[in-house]
C-alpha cells in the first residue's frame, strides 16, 4: 500500500498536469473560434464562385479545358493535411485509417503533405512522399498558394490521373469526419454545385434559375475568362479544405484536452479518497498500538 507521502505526491502531479491542459483547452478553444471564422469567411466566397462558374459552364465546351479531363498518366497523386502538433484525439489517427482503408496502391500514388504528422506518418508507412508544404497557423491563402500551383503543374504535365484532398471535414465541435475529396479533374457535371464542407461532405445542387445563377457578360470572351478562374477555383476549393481541417485541428485539441482535464480532477478526487484512508488506518493503528501497549502496563 502506498504511504501518504507517495500519494500526496501524486496528487500535486495530478493538480500540474490538471493545470496545464486546462490551459491548453483555453488556447484551443481560442484558436478554434478564429479557424471557424477564416471557415465561414472562405464559405461566401466560395459559393460566389461557384455561381460564375455555372454561368461559364454554358458559354465554354468541357472539352476545351485540361482541367476537366482525367490526366495521360496511370497514377494517383493525393494531398494529405494534418495537423503540425499533436495532442488532439484520434483527429490524424482516424484521417490515416481512412486513407488507408481506400486501399491506393502504393507503386500508382505519390503523396503531397501539408502538416507534419502526415510526412512523418508516411515516412514511417514507406509510401512515395514526393513534396512537403508548411503552412503556419492562422493559415493564409498566400501560403497555400504554392501548394496549389505545384499539384496543378503536376496534373497539366500529364503524369497523373487524378488529384485527390486528404482531410478532415468539421461538422461541429465534437463531430469530425475524415474524407478524401477530388480536386482533379474538376467534375463537369457538379462543377455549378455548391461543396459544402459544413455538413457531410455532399455535393448539394444549386438551382438555376435567373434569381440564382446570375447572367454575366465577360471580356474579352467567357473562354478567356474561364482560363483565368479554374486554377483560382482549384487554389479556394484548396484553402477551404484546410481551413476545415485546422477548425478539426482546433476543435479535437480542445475536446481532448477538456477530457484529460476532467480525468485530472475525477483522479485528484480518488486520490485524496485514498489518501484519508491510508491516514485513518495509520491514526487507528497508532491509536490501537498505544490501546494495546497501555493494557500491557498494567
Amino acid at each position: 500500500m502506498p504511504s501518504t507521502r507517495d500519494i500526496r505526491r501524486r496528487i500535486k502531479s495530478v493538480k500540474s498536469t490538471a493545470q496545464i491542459t486546462k490551459a491548453m483547452q483555453l488556447v484551443a478553444s481560442a484558436k478554434m473560434k478564429k479557424a471557424q471564422d477564416q471557415a465561414t469567411n472562405g464559405r461566401s466566397y466560395a459559393e460566389l464562385l461557384n455561381k460564375i462558374l455555372v454561368s461559364l459552364r454554358d458559354g465554354v465546351e468541357e472539352g476545351m479545358h485540361p482541367y476537366f479531363a482525367e490526366g495521360s498518366g496511370t497514377k494517383t497523386l493525393v494531398l494529405l493535411i494534418t495537423s503540425d502538433k499533436g495532442l488532439c484525439g484520434a483527429l490524424n489517427t482516424n484521417l490515416f485509417k481512412k486513407l488507408l482503408g481506400a486501399n491506393f496502391d502504393p507503386q500508382q500514388t505519390d503523396f503531397v503533405t501539408v502538416g507534419r504528422k502526415g510526412a512523418q506518418t508516411l515516412g514511417r508507412l514507406r509510401r512515395n512522399l514526393i513534396a512537403d508544404f508548411p503552412v503556419r497557423d492562422p493559415a493564409k491563402f498566400a501560403e497555400l498558394r504554392p501548394a496549389g500551383k505545384f499539384i496543378q503543374q503536376k496534373f497539366l504535365s500529364g503524369e497523373y490521373q487524378r488529384v485527390l484532398v486528404a482531410f478532415n471535414n468539421f461538422i461541429n465541435t465534437v463531430t469530425i469526419m475524415p474524407m478524401i475529396e477530388q480536386l482533379l479533374p474538376v467534375n463537369p457535371v457538379t462543377l455549378g454545385g455548391k461543396r459544402s464542407f459544413e455538413g457531410l461532405g455532399n455535393l448539394l445542387k444549386v438551382e438555376e434559375t435567373p434569381t440564382s445563377v446570375p447572367q454575366y457578360t465577360f471580356e474579352p470572351d467567357a473562354a478567356a475568362v474561364f482560363e483565368t478562374i479554374l486554377p483560382q477555383y482549384v487554389n479556394n476549393t484548396l484553402y477551404q479544405m484546410l481551413m476545415e481541417a485546422r477548425a478539426s485541428e482546433h476543435s479535437s485539441r480542445m475536446v481532448a484536452m477538456k477530457n484529460a482535464t476532467d480525468n485530472a480532477k475525477q483522479m485528484i478526487k480518488d486520490l485524496t479518497l485514498e489518501y484519508n484512508k491510508v491516514r485513518q488506518a495509520a491514526i487507528t493503528n497508532e491509536l490501537l498500538e498505544i490501546t494495546t501497549a497501555k493494557l500491557a502496563l498494567e
